[in-house]
């Protein structure tokens, strides 16, 4: 039985557009002669042969419905996808309709006509046309759950008439999932006219058509939409509570089975990222083109999406240092996957950074180029809370990673810093401070090799960012945890990052702080804003106390600051890259740094804490150990 009504519903929902429209007319018509014969019944008692005179009532019925059910978009509606909202436009037609048909058959009368008709016939109409959209919708599209609940039947806008916009409206039209209310476009020229019988709106008047239809879903279909005018169509609507979402190429939609569910997300990376500039190649390929580099702590956020980078620029061979097992299997079997004619030029070491002896026979084998170390104990409070273990890793795996570099004379030397290290609050920033007059102390005693800092503030999508942080508790339902109202943070996209650090590696002299343009800072509760729009959802508020996601402020974690700094002096010199600049920061000569290092070392050896805080009180200008670190539990 079940496979006789689908073999009745397939021809039907394969007629074209217009012939379903037709159709849908054809109905309203007859629904328009039967309500008014009915109503001849009800106010008679009686069955009625309908004769010319009292056919007026029919005739006016007729010539009013169509043109106001058409104004007012009944014939845009797809009966598989009828929900509340239509049936709210079904009764504002028909009430519209209803007063001037009560108008002309009550108020000003037609011989013959009972005046009660006016009244009679637009209720009975209401009735039968409500009733004619909701079992097609039933029966064409599932149970009548599913057209009452609007988060399963969504109303959709495609931004983009273009040929990806029109085929992602065939492919939702066969779907059960949405109903596509049009399109909105930039092209002045298209506002107005139909495309595929769905209309196209100006973007002036996207909020409008937002509240007008209900929308839930507005699906970005223009390839290479600029990350500018992304920005631009999410702050449009940013008071709407509305999912936007970008659709794949069009190769991805032909390749069938596309639902709305696969359409992926406006990622709040997109938008807080910057229009990318070509980076130079020359700077790019400069150290690695047919060299032989390693990476420490390859498996990491930086570390990994420097693989990914370098890997293009066609090194000789890429050693992928990870202390890390599954880390370094992850991003290993991504890069020989991606690459496979370097299967045999990738190598996976397993080693620590602070195991001198390990460090000293790898460079012996492989004799690297140039070393790009982004190993780091980077979470500030794990740090605050492991002193001893984070001191060692960032401070003598920088130092020894060093030494080895020039045990075998490696050629570049890049240490990936943080925007931390100025004027630290945190053991972590402190430690990367130190790192960076290792670096500089040593560019000074030698003169073979080439010391390079890149120093830049978060990396969006890191193991350490705040967006998978939100992403999840948006996910959870909430609260979003926020430390502190006021804080301030700078941000780059994990790629654009990476590619200015290999180009700043080849830039400059040794020794030198190059510092990476990070844009504007951003504050975080406006990210957590923005990301609870673009998931369709509301913030909580004082305003909105019914919002989706509520907003809980936990206090400053220790350590932490409310802004952070990318310049000790804030001096800069240019460089040829217009995002790579030169910071002037104080210098401290090797040996007046090598004393304080060696009592480091003996007070981390003997997990003297208080000690320990102290020196690096007197190593690092401006860092001060808060009270509460001093006398909290350390792990040592």
């Amino acid at each position: 039985m079940n496979n006789f009504f689908v073999s009745i519903k397939s021809p039907i929902l394969a007629l074209p557009r217009n012939l379903k429209r037709l159709v849908v007319i054809i109905v309203d018509v007859s629904v328009c002669f039967f309500s008014v014969w009915l109503a001849y019944y009800l106010r008679l008692n009686e069955f009625i042969i309908l004769s010319e005179q009292n056919f007026i009532p029919v005739i006016i019925s007729i010539s009013l419905a169509i043109p106001i059910f058409l104004i007012n978009g009944l014939y845009r509606t797809i009966f598989r996808y009828t929900g509340l909202a239509a049936l709210l436009t079904v009764f504002r037609a028909v009430l519209i309709y209803g007063l001037i048909y009560a108008v002309i058959i009550t108020l000003i009368g037609i011989t013959d006509v009972p005046r009660t008709i006016g009244i009679i016939q637009p209720i009975l109409l209401f009735l039968f046309i409500s009733i004619s959209r909701v079992i097609p919708s039933i029966w064409l599209g599932g149970d009548y759950l599913t057209i009452l609940n609007k988060n399963k039947i969504k109303n959709v806008l495609i931004y983009g008439a273009g040929k990806q916009g029109m085929q992602l409206a065939n492919m939702l039209e066969k779907s059960n999932e949405a109903v596509v209310i049009g399109f909105i476009d930039d092209d002045e020229k298209l506002h107005g006219n139909k495309i595929n019988d769905l209309m196209v709106y100006s973007t002036k008047n996207i909020n409008k058509i937002i509240d007008e239809f209900d929308i839930s879903d507005l699906l970005l279909t223009i390839p290479k939409l600029t990350i500018s005018k992304k920005k631009s169509i999410v702050n449009n609507i940013e008071k709407k509570s509305v999912h936007v979402r970008v659709v794949p190429l069009m190769k991805d939609i032909i390749s069938g089975g596309l639902n709305i569910s696969d359409i992926k997300e406006v990622d709040i990376i997109d938008l807080l990222g910057r229009e990318p500039i070509n980076p130079n190649k020359h700077l790019l390929a400069s150290n690695i083109k047919n060299k032989v580099v390693l990476i420490t702590g390859a498996g990491g956020s930086i570390g990994s999406e420097l693989c990914r980078e370098i890997i293009k620029q066609k090194p000789n061979k890429l050693l992928l240092l990870e202390l890390n097992e599954y880390s370094l299997y992850k991003i290993y079997e991504e890069l020989i996957l991606k690459y496979k004619e370097f299967k045999s030029k990738i190598v996976p070491i397993i080693a620590s950074v602070q195991d001198e002896k390990k460090l000293n026979l790898i460079f012996k084998q492989f004799k690297p180029y140039a070393v790009f170390h982004a190993s780091a104990y980077k979470h500030v409070p794990l740090v605050e809370l492991n002193a001893v273990e984070g001191i060692k890793n960032n401070v003598w795996g920088t130092l020894k990673t060093a030494k080895a570099s020039i045990n075998h004379n490696v050629n570049n030397f890049v240490l990936i810093s943080t925007d931390k290290a100025v004027r630290p609050t945190n053991i972590m920033g402190a430690s990367k401070r130190i790192s960076e007059m290792i670096l500089q102390g040593l560019s000074e005693e030698t003169k073979n090799i080439k010391f390079s800092i890149v120093r830049f503030g978060n990396v969006l999508g890191s193991s350490g960012s705040v967006v998978p942080k939100f992403k999840k508790q948006i996910k959870d339902g909430g609260p979003i945890t926020l430390t502190h109202r006021s804080i301030t943070r700078f941000f780059m996209t994990i790629n654009e990052a990476s590619q200015l650090v290999i180009q700043a590696s080849a830039l400059g002299k040794s020794g030198q702080i190059f510092v990476l343009d990070m844009g504007e800072p951003i504050k975080i509760i406006d990210l957590a804003k923005k990301m609870v729009e673009l998931s369709g959802l509301t913030l909580a508020s004082k305003k909105n106390p019914d919002g989706d996601i509520k907003l809980k402020v936990i206090g400053l974690r220790s350590g932490e600051k409310i802004y952070e700094e990318l310049l000790i002096d804030n001096k800069v010199e240019n460089t040829m890259h217009p995002r790579i600049f030169i910071a002037n920061d104080n210098f401290v000569p090797l040996k007046n740094l090598q004393e304080n290092l060696h009592k480091l070392w003996l007070d981390i050896e003997n997990n003297d804490i208080q000690k320990i805080y102290k020196l690096l009180e007197k190593i690092v200008d401006g860092y001060k150990a808060s009270e509460a670190i001093k006398n909290s539990n350390q792990t040592k």
